[in-house]
């Protein structure tokens, strides 16, 4: 299992959102491409990247600074936040992304989704984020009538190999991720799992290795690093254990 930092953009600054709210935002860095070389420096093989402006409006803000953290650090970066449109994934598939992640699109029309793994491959990976089970769009604004299990189930069937699952009631709160979301989760589907929310000490790393599903292939940390309660080699020590 491997750790991605998670780098979330906001007015061009590195924030964190508690429980995914544009108005309860905590500013880390105002130089996102000098956060990810640090993420780098302390062991990163891969970094989560979010336009969270891009979510909430529709299409991505921060592709420029995006493609420079992409171009210059030479690890895989999975971007999401706002990739409503092929064109958006094409700029990124250009720069070289690792993975160019959708949500909305998802939900809404599965024979687009189908397109685009047609076209785009093992590039396009689909971030499901739920909400007592239930799926959350258009930057959890909107939460839907669909259970995460089966919205999975729909893209595992499409072609996608690799989603990201976030429970949004525990992002950006430091208490553990939901364990039996992710566990249903990883049983639901063969593809790769990311987990995200809530990861934010080695023990939590350890809960989720402990689940013992080969399809887990990582967890998404944030605030915890931001807020120096953890370090990033510690979480990947754990993972490695």
């Amino acid at each position: 299992m491997i750790i991605l930092p998670a780098i979330d953009l906001k007015d061009g600054h590195c924030v964190r959102l508690r429980q995914g709210r544009a108005d309860d935002a905590t500013i880390y860095s105002d130089d996102p491409l000098g956060q990810a070389r640090q993420w780098v420096a302390e062991g990163a093989r891969e970094l989560h990247v979010v336009d969270l402006d891009g979510a909430f409006n529709g299409k991505p803000v921060h592709t420029a600074v995006i493609k420079n953290i992409i171009q210059e650090l030479k690890i895989p970066v999975e971007v999401g936040g706002g990739l409503r449109a092929d064109e958006h994934i094409e700029e990124l598939a250009a720069a070289g992304v690792k993975r160019a992640v959708i949500g909305t699109r998802a939900l809404e029309d599965g024979a687009v989704l189908r397109n685009l793994v047609a076209h785009f491959g093992d590039i396009i990976t689909v971030g499901i984020d739920a909400r007592d089970g239930l799926v959350q769009v258009r930057g959890w604004i909107e939460t839907s009538t669909t259970r995460a299990v089966d919205l999975a189930r729909r893209v595992e069937d499409a072609g996608v190999k690799t989603i990201i699952y976030t429970d949004t009631a525990t992002d950006g709160m430091l208490e553990g991720p939901n364990l039996k979301a992710v566990d249903e989760m990883c049983r639901t589907v063969a593809c790769r799992v990311i987990a995200s929310g809530g990861v934010s000490a080695p023990e939590h790393v350890a809960a989720l290795k402990a689940l013992n599903h080969a399809n887990l292939y990582g967890a998404i940390v944030g605030k915890a690093l931001y807020d120096g309660r953890t370090t990033l080699s510690a979480m990947c020590s754990a993972a490695d254990l």
